[in-house]
């Protein structure tokens, strides 16, 4: 699984961050930075919940 940042969507919420800190960090404004593309398995739940937490579908995962 790899978990995928469309980083012209991105508002800076911070809901992805919240669902997956491991997956995620925040730049110095706010704005996403997946630091994980390749998902382990231990935390594909993580990268599911962190996609759909977004609002404006920045990210997404893909098998």
């Amino acid at each position: 699984m790899k978990l995928l940042l469309d980083s012209t969507r991105c508002q800076a919420y911070g809901l992805c961050q919240e669902q997956a800190p491991e997956l995620i960090e925040l730049d110095e404004w706010g704005y996403a930075k997946v630091i994980v593309l390749d998902v382990p398995p231990a935390a594909e739940e993580s990268a599911r919940a962190c996609a759909e937490s977004c609002p404006n579908s920045a990210l997404r995962v893909e098998r």
